[in-house]
This record gives structure tokens, sequence and C-alpha cells, in this order.
């Protein structure tokens, strides 16, 4: 889900960061870009579905405050989200669920055999909320969908780990 290239530009919005943020939001080197994931039909179908970038950052801390900024302009009836950071060349540097106004991150994989059991479990989830959907247990499977966008989010690219482990312990 997140390990797709950027190939969209920064959607234009108001964004109601400072106006620091707002000077760098035009630069497309900047290297971090918080994104969401495209849920156009005809995307998704024809399996073109990228993440939709919403602003880019210089520091994975400016992206940090960003997507906490975006999370509080989610509307609760909204559903749940995943934001995620990537890095300039599309690796996954951390990720989260907007919830209540914040986001609630996930805590990268620690290694190779972690990502595996994690891969599977989402894997089993997403078959689970494809036989809730078969029932009609709508809400159910959109809640699992959920469950598995969750794990995966925890899928950060390899060099991005420890780091970005570090930095939610420095947030915390």
């Amino acid at each position: 889900m997140f390990d797709l290239t950027l190939q969209t530009q920064p959607e234009t919005q108001k964004t109601g960061l400072p106006a620091s943020f707002l000077t760098v939001l035009a630069d497309q080197d900047l290297p971090f870009a918080l994104t969401t994931a495209c849920h156009a039909p005809a995307a998704l179908m024809s399996g073109q579905a990228h993440p939709k970038v919403l602003e880019r950052f210089a520091t994975l801390a400016e992206a940090m405050q960003g997507a906490i900024v975006h999370a509080e302009n989610v509307t609760p009836e909204d559903a749940p989200r995943i934001l995620a950071i990537l890095d300039r060349e599309g690796r996954l540097v951390l990720a989260g669920a907007t919830c209540d106004g914040g986001v609630a991150w996930c805590h990268p994989v620690s290694d190779a055999a972690e990502a595996r059991a994690v891969v599977s479990e989402a894997s089993q989830t997403r078959a689970q909320a494809m036989r809730a959907a078969e029932w009609h247990a709508h809400g159910l499977a959109r809640r699992l969908r959920h469950h598995a966008d969750v794990l995966d989010a925890r899928l950060v690219d390899p060099l991005w780990r420890v780091f970005a482990s570090r930095a939610l312990q420095i947030a915390a």
C-alpha cells in the first residue's frame, strides 16, 4: 500500500500551517511527503492507485507536525485514514492512523522476521474482511480492512526503521 513510487503532485489547499511551512510546500525537492491512500474507485480497480501527496516537508519532525495538523481537520464522520510519510524515493518512513484529531503513529517493525509476521497477519485480516463483506457485514469488513492497513503501516522501509523508532521515542 505504501511502497508505490510518488507520481502525483501535491494538492493546493488551505492548510492552517504556519507561514514557515507554507513557503516550502511548492518545493518538489523537499525530502518528506505526507500522503494518504488514493480511494478513487477507477484507480483502485485499474491497479493504478498511487498515494495522494498532501504536502511536502524539509524534515521528519515537520512532516509529523503536518500530519497532526491535517488530522485535526479530519471530521469524525470521515472514515479513519492512514497518513504516511514517504521519503523522496517513495520509501515508507512512518505512518499512523488519524484518531480524534490526532495521529496514532504505528511503531515500525524491528526486523525482517517481524515484518513477515505482520504481512501474514495483515493478509489473514484482509481475508476475514472479504468474508465479512460476503456476509453483508460491511461495518465489520471496513474495520478489518482498516486494521490490516494499520498493520501494513508498520512496514517501514529497513533504511528508516531505527530512525523512525527513535523519532517516536522523542515525540512521546
